[in-house]
């Protein structure tokens, strides 16, 4: 019966169809147009989508690479507002992920790709712009550093898009390789952003700004310039490789019943601890480093943590497969995160550098694990897979917070005690809290629930 109607389906395409055509009949579950049609343009979809989520994951963290630079080229900026402008690409970025989710399937997944990333060109050349001049009001930079949130939205709206190009026994890899290697656009930026600093580009971008500790030539503005010709390009690829699906349309009322299980909102308290803290301390750690060791340049070394949580990521995913077990994989995880974060603390008492940032990269490897493993746990507690895909994007969103609160956190710390101590001592209780959360409900035995 499944070849007879695998057969009529190719015969109604005929032996040439149109793309639009294929996109039509779509139906990756069905082998022969598996085979013949969809998995070349379900790759390439996936390629293209994949880079530009890399793109946006730049964008989104770009600023963390500059905050830490602007007291020593002129400006003149508090502790807390540092903070504060480091904080808010998290804050709007995960704000525009809850309703991102929902665009590919009211605009067509290349239509909403295609403005998404072409709305990146205006706080990049914004930016580049007005950090030229040192007396551009904390005002103005806040405006322009919240528009750098709306690439944070792009995830969601990413991960929804392209599950939907392939069968069920290839989703797991494409959606592992969309979000691992799109949060690699993190440790991309890091790497990068000391070597733009010091590129004039033949004076194409202006004059350089100086840096009154060393008397160095900084050009602030080739962190964000750098990118506007990337971005262009990638707008021409989405043009040409990826398609509009006709995806489902989620009803407020259907997107409103997952809020009524109480797994919505432990799932994402424990996606939470991984990704949050992950985006979090990518999004302060130049500044924690700036302010906890400036005798330490940390400029080329700052990427391997983001680069080591984003690689581990499909690593947890694939624990958690081999074991059977997403919530055991997510509780040794979180076990190993919080002495991760005792020993960063302890490192920072201590004025130790080494013992710090080892234990910060061994953090960095830990949200790595527990994102890819609390992930995989979703779909095993949510057997319905249309309330799996929206609470995958709820807790995605939710999540996302942890770039605006954990720079906020060390700022509150600095503010009113000068020392960051304190911000430690809250992850540390939220991280514990995560662990017994994750061991009553999941990975005790007999908790009801094997995911």
């Amino acid at each position: 019966m499944i070849k007879i109607i695998a057969e009529d389906i190719l015969k109604t395409l005929g032996a040439n169809p149109t793309r639009k055509e294929i996109l039509a009949k779509w139906d990756p579950e069905n082998e022969a147009f598996w085979q013949k049609f969809g998995e070349r343009i379900a790759k390439q979809n996936l390629y293209t989508s994949t880079w530009a989520l890399t793109l946006s994951f730049v964008v989104w963290t770009l600023w963390a690479t500059i905050a830490a630079q602007l007291n020593q080229i002129g400006f003149h900026f508090t502790d807390a507002q540092i903070f504060t402008l480091a904080s808010l690409p998290g804050l709007v970025g995960a704000t525009c992920r809850l309703f991102y989710t929902y665009m590919p399937g009211l605009l067509g997944g290349k239509n909403w790709t295609l403005f998404s990333t072409a709305l990146l060109l205006l706080p990049i050349i914004g930016l580049g712009t007005a950090l030229q001049d040192t007396s551009t009001s904390y005002d103005e930079l806040f405006i322009l550093v919240a528009l750098i949130g709306v690439a944070g939205g792009n995830f969601s709206s990413s991960m929804a898009n392209i599950g939907f190009f392939f069968p069920k026994k290839n989703k797991g890899l494409a959606l592992g390789i969309n979000a691992g290697v799109g949060n690699l656009g993190v440790s991309l930026i890091y790497l990068t952003a000391p070597i733009l600093l010091g590129m004039s580009f033949g004076g194409l971008f202006g004059d350089p700004l100086i840096n009154v500790k060393t008397g160095a030539e900084v050009y602030i503005q080739s962190v964000c310039y750098a990118w506007a010709v990337p971005t262009v390009l990638t707008l021409v690829l989405i043009w040409i490789f990826m398609d509009n699906l006709p995806l489902p349309k989620q009803s407020p009322k259907s997107i409103l019943s997952i809020f009524g299980n109480k797994h919505t909102w432990l799932m994402t308290w424990i996606y939470t601890c991984g990704f949050g803290q992950f985006i979090g301390y990518s999004a302060a750690l130049m500044l924690l480093l700036n302010r906890e060791f400036p005798e330490v340049s940390m400029a080329w070394g700052a990427f391997l943590g983001p680069f080591i949580g984003a690689g581990m990521r499909p690593v947890g995913g694939w624990l958690a497969d081999k074991f059977n077990s997403g919530s055991k994989v997510t509780l040794y995880s979180l076990i190993l995160m919080l002495a991760s974060i005792i020993v960063v603390l302890l490192g920072l008492q201590a004025h130790s550098f080494g013992m710090f940032f080892a234990a910060f990269l061994l953090l960095f490897l830990t949200t790595g694990f527990v994102n890819g493993a609390s992930f995989r746990m979703i779909p095993y507690i949510f057997n319905n897979p249309f309330h799996s895909s929206l609470v995958t994007g709820f807790t995605a969103a939710i999540a996302a917070y942890g770039a605006f609160l954990i720079p906020k956190i060390f700022g509150w710390a600095y503010s009113n005690f000068n020392l960051v101590t304190p911000a430690f001592y809250v992850l540390i209780a939220f991280t514990v809290i995560t662990i017994i959360i994750t061991w009553s409900f999941y990975a005790r035995p007999n908790s009801g629930i094997k995911c």
